[in-house]
């Protein structure tokens, strides 16, 4: 995981929560919902890593395009299956509850929610990679078997990096909420 994520990546307009509430604070705070918010998003980290750690495999040679392509479909999959279990609660609960409660930050989930959105075609993007390595992976053609991994790796990275800058924007929205309310 990166260091601290930059707090002022939001417009200022949106800060003022976080500036109530600022990331140094979030361990001491006397918040489950908060609490477990930030353990669902570490889970998506960690399932991130994972892509992120079979690509440099690939990458660096310690493993195959075939081997490549029976680590990653499990891997990607669960990482698709939580984030969208999580998206579809934020936009359909969450989202609109945290609209009505502090109506300021409507920009904020509104950004939220196109990120959810690109997020998803990254998903679509890394899915027909897979598809496209587990293909090649069963064929004697070591250029095309590379060429797939290749696709594969930058097309996860990219998936993963992108998930990564929205968990770290979506907990600057959202976390201080959380504390500022307690009634969630």
């Amino acid at each position: 995981m990166t260091d601290e994520p930059d707090e002022s990546a939001w417009p200022a307009e949106l800060n003022f929560l976080l500036d109530r509430h600022p990331r140094s604070t979030w361990p001491r705070a006397q918040s489950a919902t908060a609490a477990f918010w930030l353990d669902v998003h570490e889970h998506l980290r960690r399932d991130a890593a994972g892509l992120t750690a079979a690509g440099d495999d690939y990458s660096s040679g310690r493993s195959s395009p075939a081997q490549l392509a029976v680590i990653a479909a499990p891997r990607l999959r669960g990482l698709v299956a939580a984030m969208q279990g999580h998206h579809q609660i934020e936009d359909l609960h969450y989202f609109p509850t945290f609209r009505s409660t502090e109506p300021r930050l409507a920009t904020g989930f509104d950004r939220l929610e196109r990120d959810h959105a690109s997020l998803h075609r990254s998903v679509d993007a890394a899915l027909a990679a897979l598809a496209e390595l587990r293909t090649a992976a069963e064929r004697p053609d070591a250029a095309t078997q590379r060429l797939a991994s290749q696709r594969y790796v930058a097309a996860a990275a990219e998936l993963a990096s992108a998930l990564l800058r929205h968990l770290d924007d979506e907990e600057n929205l959202v976390v201080p909420l959380l504390l500022e309310q307690r009634a969630y």
